[in-house]
C-alpha cells in the first residue's frame, strides 16, 4: 500500500513537470497553437505582467505551466471569432505592425500598414472581390496623419500624396519618405550624440542618477521580487493599491535626500507652457542644446533628426511609465509603477533615449531604402476640404505636378479623424513648443474639445464630406476611395450622400494591433466609396 501510493505521488508529480515549459520551449508551443509567431519575449512578458506563473524555483530560470499558457489563451485569444477575418491581421506580431519607418514616432489614431497594403495591392481573396489600384497609380489620403499610406505606396509602386492641417504630422510623413544619405545622416548623429555626451559630463546627473538608480535597486528587489510580486497582484494575493502606496512614501526619504546631496533642481512651471510644465530642468537643457545642434546640420537632414528628437522629448516627459499618452500631472519623484511593478523615478537626462532612437531610427531608414521604389511621395500642409493639390504641388516639385495633372489620381485611402475622440495638435503639443511651429488647432475636424454633441457630429459630417468633395477635383473618373472609420454613431451614410458619393462595400474588422496601449475593445469599419 505505501508502495503505491508512492508510485502514484511520483506520477504526479513526474505529469507536472512535464507540462512545465522553459520561455523557448513555451513560444514554439504556443506558435503551432495559435498559429502565429510567438517568440520567447512575448512568454517573458506574460510571466513579468502576472498572466501566468512563474513555476521555477530557481531565481536563474523561468518554467511555464503549458495547460495554464493554454487557458489564457484559449480565454484572450482562440475566443475571438473575428481570427478568421482576412483583415484581422491577428497572425502578425508588433514587430511586423511597426515594421520599418512605421514605427518613427509615436502616433495616436493611426492604422497599420498591412490594412493599407490590403487594399492598394493587386491580390484579390474571400472578401476582396477586385482590384481596385495597380502600379503607377497615384493615391491621396486627405488625413495624412503619420503618413502610412505614402511610405505604403512608395513600397507598392505608386505615387501618393498626402494632406494634413497639422504642421507637424505633414513634417513626420515627409521625414518618412524623404530618401537621405544615410552616411551623412549617421555622421551628424554621431556629431550631435558627442556634443551632448560632453555636455553632460559637466553636470551633477549621471553621479546622481548612478547613487539613485543602486538605491532603487536594491529596495526592489527586496519588496518587489520579479519572480513573485506581479503574479501574487494578479492572484489578489496583495493589494496593489495600498502596498504601492506604503512602499512610494518609505522610499521617497532616500530619494529626497539624494537630491539635497546633488543639488537636483525639481522645479517645473505649472503655469507655463507645455515644453516648462512637463520636463524637468536637467531635460529641458539637453534638450535645447539638441535642437540648436541640429541647426548646424544639412537643411536636408533637419526633418529627420527633428523627429528624433521630438520622439526622444515624448519619452522624456515628466510623467509615470503608464501615463506616457495620457499624462495626469506633471511627476518630480520616485513613485510605485503600475506598469513595471516596482519603484521608478522620473528621467533626469535624454541621453539615453536619444541614443536608442537615433539607432533605431537609422535601422529603420535602412531597412526601408532597400524597399523603396522609384515613386513619389509628398505631404502638403493644408485644410483638406478647400486645399488646391495643383498649386500647392507647383510650389514643390513641378514633375510630380505634371504627372498629377496628366495622369489624375487614381483614389483615396484615408483614415478621418474621429467625432470628439483625439485633438490631434495638442497630442505632439511639446514639438509644437519645442521647434516653434504653427498651430491650426481651429481647423481640425471632430477634434476632442468640440466633443461629440448633436452639433460637433453635425459639423463633422459636413467638414468629413466637403474635404471628399474637393477632394473629387482631382480624382479620375472612376475612382475608389476607402475610408477607415469607427462609424459608431452611423455618420458615413450621410457623409457618402453630402459628397455625392455611394458605399459600395463595407468591410469590418477588430484592431488588435494598436500602437498605443489601451484596455477597451475596438473595432472599425473600412467604408469603400464610388461616385454615385
Amino acid at each position: 500500500m505505501i508502495h503505491l501510493e508512492n508510485f502514484l505521488n511520483t506520477k504526479i508529480c513526474n505529469d507536472k513537470l512535464s507540462t512545465l515549459l522553459s520561455p523557448k520551449a513555451a513560444a514554439i508551443w504556443a506558435s503551432e497553437y495559435l498559429g502565429k509567431q510567438v517568440t520567447s519575449n512575448n512568454i517573458i512578458y506574460l510571466l513579468n505582467y502576472g498572466k501566468v506563473a512563474n513555476h521555477s524555483t530557481n531565481n536563474k530560470e523561468n518554467l511555464i505551466d503549458k495547460n495554464e499558457l493554454k487557458t489564457y489563451y484559449d480565454k484572450t485569444i482562440k475566443s475571438q471569432k473575428y481570427l478568421d477575418s482576412p483583415i484581422s491581421f491577428a497572425q502578425y506580431k508588433e514587430a511586423e505592425t511597426t515594421k520599418h519607418i512605421h514605427r518613427i514616432h509615436p502616433y495616436k489614431g493611426k492604422f497599420i500598414p498591412q490594412l493599407v497594403e490590403y487594399f492598394l495591392d493587386s491580390h484579390t481573396d474571400s472578401m476582396k472581390l477586385e482590384t481596385c489600384f495597380t502600379k503607377g497609380d497615384i493615391i491621396l489620403d486627405i488625413f495624412a496623419g503619420s503618413g502610412t499610406t505614402l511610405c505604403v505606396a512608395n513600397e507598392l509602386n505608386m505615387h501618393a500624396i498626402g494632406i494634413d492641417i497639422s504642421y507637424f504630422n505633414t513634417m513626420l510623413s515627409n521625414a518618412k519618405v524623404t530618401e537621405y544619405d544615410l552616411k551623412t545622416l549617421e555622421a551628424e548623429i554621431l556629431r550631435i550624440t558627442n556634443t551632448l555626451n560632453s555636455y553632460a559630463n559637466t553636470t551633477q546627473i549621471k553621479p546622481f542618477e548612478s547613487e539613485l538608480n543602486n538605491q532603487l535597486s536594491m529596495f526592489n528587489q527586496m519588496y518587489f521580487p520579479n519572480k513573485t510580486f506581479k503574479r501574487q497582484v494578479a492572484l489578489k494575493q496583495i493589494d496593489e493599491k495600498q502596498y504601492g502606496k506604503e512602499k512610494e512614501i518609505e522610499f521617497l526619504k532616500i530619494y529626497n535626500d539624494l537630491t539635497k546631496k546633488y543639488a537636483i533642481n525639481l522645479a517645473t512651471n505649472l503655469q507655463g507652457n507645455f515644453f516648462e510644465k512637463w520636463y524637468l530642468d536637467s531635460i529641458k537643457q539637453e534638450i535645447i542644446l539638441i535642437k540648436n545642434e541640429i541647426l548646424k546640420a544639412p537643411k536636408n537632414l533637419q526633418n529627420i533628426l527633428s523627429i528624433i528628437l521630438s520622439r526622444t522629448a515624448r519619452s522624456c516627459r515628466a510623467t509615470t511609465h503608464s501615463d506616457l499618452a495620457t499624462l495626469l500631472e506633471p511627476i518630480t519623484t520616485t513613485y510605485y509603477c503600475h506598469k513595471h511593478g516596482r519603484i521608478c523615478k522620473p528621467l533626469f537626462s535624454s541621453q539615453k533615449w536619444w541614443n536608442s532612437y537615433a539607432l533605431d531610427t537609422l535601422k529603420r531608414l535602412k531597412e526601408f531604402k532597400n524597399l523603396r521604389t522609384n515613386t513619389k511621395q509628398i505631404c502638403l500642409n493644408a485644410d483638406s476640404r478647400n486645399a488646391n493639390i495643383i498649386s500647392m504641388l507647383q510650389k514643390q516639385d513641378v514633375d510630380f505636378t505634371k504627372l498629377v495633372q496628366s495622369q489624375k489620381i487614381a483614389g483615396i485611402f484615408s483614415s478621418p479623424p474621429y467625432v470628439g475622440l483625439i485633438d490631434y495638435h495638442e497630442q505632439h503639443a511639446y514639438a509644437y513648443d519645442i521647434f516653434d511651429l504653427p498651430r491650426s488647432d481651429c481647423l481640425e475636424i471632430g477634434r476632442l474639445s468640440e466633443g461629440q454633441s448633436k452639433n460637433a457630429k453635425e459639423n463633422y459630417v459636413n467638414g468629413i464630406a466637403q474635404a471628399l468633395k474637393n477632394a473629387k477635383r482631382f480624382l479620375k473618373n472612376d475612382y475608389n476611395v476607402f475610408l477607415v472609420a469607427n462609424d459608431k454613431f452611423n455618420l458615413y451614410p450621410n457623409i457618402a450622400q453630402l459628397a455625392g458619393m455611394k458605399i459600395a462595400n463595407r468591410y469590418d474588422r477588430p484592431v488588435l494591433n494598436r500602437s498605443e496601449k489601451d484596455k477597451n475593445k475596438y473595432s472599425e469599419s473600412i467604408f469603400h466609396l464610388k461616385e454615385m
